[in-house]
Formats: C-alpha cells, sequence, structure tokens
C-alpha cells in the first residue's frame, strides 16, 4: 500500500490519515476478520467495561483487554484506548495492511521493527453502527470512522484542529434525518463524514462540506474504508453554503459547528464546534438561508443551539428565523439549558476541568457566564430543525414544540410521515376527510381513568409508544371514534353511528372529531389510507 496516490488532495494538511483504494481494502479485510466490529468490541469488553467506555472511563476496558491477544483486542487497545501495542500483535491484527502500511497512511507510529517494539495509534479507528429509517447501515456490519484521538486515549486536552468523531450528535441527526430516495445530498459540516456515510445509502450523489481541511481528509479516508469513491462522495473546502453557491440539492443534512463560545483572545476555539459568529448567528444564518440551495420539495434537517433572551419564549427567537427562512418549518427542542450548565458542558468538552486547571477553569467559566449575560441569555435550547422548500402553493408547515422525554428511533420515518400527513391534509376539506377511512396507528394505546364506582372516565388519555411518544388527552366521544378507526368504517360513517348512539345531531359530533382527528393525523396517531 502507497500514501502517495491520495497525498495530493491533502496538501499541506498535517497529522491526517491518506487511504489509497488498495490500503483501504486491505484495512477493511483486516477489520472485519478480526471481528471489529460494534457487536465484536461489546462482547470483548463485556457491558461493564463497554459501558464505562461509552461514558469515557477507559479502566474497565484496559482492565478487560488487558493479557487478551485476539486481534480484536489489540484493535481496541490500540485504536481506543490509546496504548501502546507490540509491533507482532498488529502485524497479527492487520495481516493484508501491515504494520508499514498502517504506518504509511498514518494510522500508526512504530518505535521500530522488532517484534516488542511499541505502536501507537495515531488516529482513533473504531466501528461504527446506529439504525437510521433504512435500518443498519453498512450492509448490516456498520462502518469503521476515523477521527482525531481523544482525550481519553491521549491524556492531553483538545487540539483546537481537532476533527471529532462520533458523538451523540451525530447520532441523533442521523436518525432524525429522512431517508427517501434522492438525487443529491449535501452534507454541510461533513467533519468526519458520518453523515456522509448515511446519505450515501439513499442518494445518487453526496456533496461534504466542510471549512476544515484536516477534517476533510478524515471524511476522505472514512468514505474510502466504506468503499464510497469520488463518484459517490464529493468532498470541498469552504465555509457553510459557500462551495455550493447556485447549486441546488434534494436534502441537506448539517450538524454545523452550533456552539456559543465568548469571542474572546483567552477562550480557545475549536473548529469542529465553533462556527465563528457571535451567540447563535451562524444558527440563524443557516436556517435562514438553506432555502437557496434547496429544490422545490427539497429538506433541510440541522441540529442547532439558540439563545433564548430574557423575557421571550424560546419558539419566539427561532419562529423569527423560520418565518424569515420562506420555507416550511418543524423545530423540536430537545434540551433547554441555563447558562451555568451550557458553559459547564463546553469547558468540559474543550478538556479544562476544576480539577486539571482550576485557574483556568475559573477564568473560562466567568468569560462564558458574562457573553451569554451580555445578551440577556436566560437559557440556550437545543434541537432538531427540519426545513422544506414548499414544491407549490398551499398552507406552510410551522411548528415548534418542545419534545424533552424519551423518543423512540430512528425518527426520520416520523418526521417523514408529519411532513407527507401535513401534505394530504392541506388537500382535504373537512368533507373529503370524512371520506376516508382512517386506521389507529399500532403503537397507540387507551388509558381511561375512573373513580371507584364511576361509570364513565373522568380522563381518556392516547399514548404513541413510538415516535415522539406522545401523550394526548381525548373526550369520550373522540375516543369512541378513534377506536373505531380500523379503516372499515370511513370517518362520516363513524361520526354518524356516535350521533345515533348519543342521540344527537351528526354535525355536533362531527364538529367535535373532525378537527381533532385532523391533529391526531398531523401527530401520527391516526394514518390516512396508504393511497390518499
Amino acid at each position: 500500500m502507497t500514501a502517495g496516490a491520495a497525498a495530493a488532495d491533502v496538501p499541506d494538511v498535517p497529522d491526517v490519515p491518506v487511504l489509497d483504494d488498495a490500503g483501504a481494502a486491505a484495512l477493511r479485510a483486516d477489520l472485519a476478520d478480526a471481528g471489529y466490529t460494534v457487536d465484536g468490541v461489546e462482547e470483548l469488553l463485556g457491558p461493564v467495561a463497554a459501558s464505562a467506555l461509552h461514558r469515557g472511563e477507559a479502566v474497565p476496558a484496559l482492565r478487560a483487554t488487558d493479557g487478551r491477544d485476539e486481534p480484536v483486542a489489540t484493535l481496541v487497545r490500540s485504536f481506543l484506548l490509546g496504548e501502546a501495542v507490540p509491533v507482532a500483535a498488529v502485524a497479527a491484527a492487520l495481516p493484508r495492511l501491515g504494520v508499514a502500511g498502517a504506518a504509511a497512511a498514518g494510522l500508526v507510529g512504530a518505535a521500530g521493527a522488532a517484534p516488542d517494539d511499541g505502536v501507537r495509534a495515531r488516529v482513533d479507528l473504531r466501528p461504527y453502527a446506529v439504525e437510521d429509517g433504512l435500518g443498519e447501515g453498512g450492509d448490516g456490519a456498520g462502518w469503521w470512522v476515523l477521527s482525531d484521538l481523544g482525550e481519553l486515549a491521549t491524556g492531553r486536552a483538545l487540539r483546537t484542529d481537532h476533527v471529532l468523531g462520533v458523538g451523540g450528535a451525530s447520532a441523533l441527526l442521523a436518525q432524525a434525518t429522512v431517508r427517501e430516495p434522492r438525487r443529491r445530498v449535501l452534507d454541510l459540516g461533513t467533519g468526519c463524514g458520518v453523515q456522509a456515510l448515511h446519505a450515501a445509502r439513499h442518494a445518487e450523489h453526496v456533496v461534504g462540506t466542510d471549512v476544515s481541511r484536516r477534517a476533510l481528509a478524515f471524511a476522505r479516508a472514512t468514505a474510502a474504508l466504506a468503499g464510497l469513491g469520488p463518484d459517490r462522495l464529493e468532498l470541498r473546502h469552504g465555509s457553510l453554503l459557500e462551495p455550493v453557491a447556485g447549486e441546488r440539492f434534494d436534502l441537506v443534512v448539517s450538524n454545523p459547528p452550533f456552539v456559543i463560545t465568548p469571542r474572546r483572545a483567552d477562550v480557545p476555539t475549536y473548529e469542529y464546534r465553533d462556527g465563528g459568529r457571535a451567540g447563535d448567528a451562524l444558527v440563524q444564518e443557516l436556517v435562514e438561508g438553506l432555502g437557496a440551495v434547496l429544490e422545490p420539495g427539497g429538506v433541510a434537517q440541522l441540529l442547532g443551539n439558540w439563545e433564548v433572551h430574557r423575557g421571550q419564549e424560546w419558539h419566539e427567537r427561532v419562529g423569527a428565523w423560520v418565518d424569515a427562512s420562506g420555507l416550511d418549518g418543524w423545530v423540536v427542542q430537545r434540551d433547554l439549558l441555563d447558562p451555568a450548565q451550557y458553559a459547564e458542558m463546553w469547558i468540559r468538552d474543550g478538556g479544562t476541568t476544576p480539577e486539571g486547571d482550576r485557574a483556568g477553569w475559573r477564568a473560562r467559566y466567568g468569560a462564558w457566564l458574562d457573553d451569554l449575560a451580555a445578551r440577556d441569555v436566560e437559557a440556550v435550547g437545543f434541537g432538531i430543525v427540519t426545513l422544506r422548500r414548499p414544491a407549490g402553493p398551499g398552507p406552510r408547515l410551522r411548528r415548534l414544540e418542545e419534545v424533552t422525554g424519551t423518543v423512540r428511533q430512528p425518527l426520520g420515518p416520523v418526521l417523514g410521515a408529519v411532513l407527507h400527513a401535513h401534505d394530504a391534509l392541506a388537500a382535504l376539506d373537512d368533507a373529503a376527510l370524512a371520506d376516508l377511512a382512517l386506521v389507529v396507528a399500532p403503537d397507540v394505546t387507551e388509558e381511561r381513568y375512573l373513580r371507584p364506582g364511576a361509570a364513565d372516565p373522568e380522563v381518556v388519555l392516547l399514548r404513541q409508544g413510538g415516535g415522539l411518544g406522545r401523550t394526548v388527552q381525548v373526550g369520550t366521544v373522540l375516543a369512541g371514534a378513534v377506536g373505531a378507526c380500523d379503516g372499515e368504517l370511513t370517518l362520516g360513517q363513524i361520526v354518524g353511528a356516535l350521533a345515533a348512539l348519543l342521540e344527537v345531531g351528526a354535525a355536533e359530533v362531527a364538529a367535535e372529531v373532525l378537527p381533532r382527528a385532523r391533529d391526531l393525523v398531523r401527530d401520527g396517531l391516526l394514518l390516512l389510507p396508504a393511497s390518499t
């Protein structure tokens, strides 16, 4: 394996992996044969050590792999834990690529060629498997993702041009993305290339952009390891939408550098999380500007932080951005932190702790609090933004809601179904809706609460077991209508039957049932016929 064939793609970029096709194929086969998969690592470590490693604690994993000579143990100790391993062990774990090939590719550094000489990983190379709306990625076996080694492996604070690996935000976005066939997809701020891997499953062509040349080099290596060439994934350098100005895409996904960081010389910034804007201006810029690169009917999905200013509700600020975009908009806020919580999270994320650097911790903590207070920020929200360029006339989708409880992943199919339901309902007046035979979604259950001895319930709840896990309180009339929605009777026939049973006019029952039925369809508790 030689590194020279691809080196021209990453000029003057330090400390990055470079894999040509032959090297990627060899490494891919070695990792698969070693059982270096998500399941393989979990089985090797056991549940306690695996869970601790997910929390960033290495000691149980080090103990679980100590003295183990299986290839998967060698790979875990090297690429996940940052331990030095003998040349002979690496050679056994990577028989096709070899130690020399791994070193030439920038994956490891070897102290010497003797069997007992130490080899240390220069990158984080880990198996990755997250189920999106199309099921398990990587043909069921998952992928492998390359990124910079983290603090757990190096014992040092992150470099400012650190290339982040797979995190909780990456997985959240991958699972929330609507996975429908697409011609062109843009992964804006691709980082190490995780979203591009998922997008390539359902797109003819993917363009990944990033302001970090190091990130693009890692994304290129990750793509090569997945067997994705430049005909499927094109990588471009530049900030935000600049690299794709004048182009259009059917889907845009972005886990952008949305962190709200004080713009002070004594506060370090990190390329993977800091977009160089004050406050939440970067997320605002994206929400208001993404329509310029969307095809009619095209969807954009991104994660973001937004400031909640004193005297405002969280949705007022974000709602103004959605209105300015001219797009359909659906924002789901998943978390809300006060300024102190927000400061603590991101100072720790950069590697500063009160235990390790008490003075630095206090100085940066104060800088964050001062920065947020200067704009009268009393909280910072985090969530998922889904935008769509309308394909034609009709009422716009505008939903801004807070869902902080547990949701069932993947969310992508749920979000896609809501978009389709919005379009279908826009074309249906009440008479047309009444002519349809609706069906209760299979994950919906009903709960009734009665006082002892009472004949009728005081509270009736419909609970959604999947998706966003909604709970909707309904009256007994609507509950009766929903209970009869089995796909056989039309909603109008059900309304008529209830009117006769209750000995009231059908119009009165329809006035109660039809508007709420629309809401239940929008929320996915009732399903329209497939032909709608």
